[in-house]
């Protein structure tokens, strides 16, 4: 029997109907290809879901012992979690009901032996540190002043050498 992995998101404050339509583009698909889609996709959801992903592969590398080049994405499902009802204000005080939906997602994570190679691979990106993030925008500080400075300079020479142009003297306001 092949080995499955269970990833549970609960409580996910976007509408079942918008979460299953970034849910089911990932269904069936190997995991780097998910993720590729997920990262593109520029739709809510897609966070949420991807992050969820991630968090299944991590249990399944970490807990089960399955080799991420081998899952694939087995079920995905998505259910209607709580709804929060509110009211909104209309004409001739009246009140019409506002539900916010929530989702609960279930994503099943499935071993294939006869899965293909990855067509690509996803690159990590590195956290920079708060001490570099600071030196970086120190120097980017320090390097637009110099440039302004630059700028101001030139724009005064500029102005000095200026003469009046024939427009100045063509058009006067007033008559000499």
């Amino acid at each position: 029997m092949a080995k499955t992995q269970i990833a549970k998101l609960n409580y996910l404050r976007i509408t079942p109907r918008k979460t299953r339509l970034v849910a089911s583009m990932i269904k069936g698909l190997s995991i780097n290809e998910a993720e590729a889609q997920l990262l593109v996709n520029p739709k809510r959801p897609s966070e949420a879901v991807l992050k969820l992903l991630r968090s299944a592969v991590a249990n399944a590398k970490n807990n089960q012992k399955l080799d991420p080049e081998k899952l694939f994405v087995k079920e995905i499902r998505v259910d209607q979690g709580p709804m929060l009802k509110r009211f909104m204000p209309r004409a001739m005080g009246r009140a019409s009901e506002i539900q916010k939906k929530s989702s609960h997602i279930i994503l099943i994570l499935g071993e294939a032996e006869n899965l293909k190679a990855p067509r690509f691979k996803i690159a990590k990106v590195e956290k920079i540190s708060k001490r570099v993030k600071k030196e970086m925008t120190k120097q980017n500080k320090k390097e637009k002043e110099e440039k302004e400075r630059e700028k101001s300079k030139g724009a005064e020479t500029q102005r000095q050498t200026e003469k009046p142009g024939f427009m100045k003297k063509f058009f006067r306001r007033k008559s000499i």
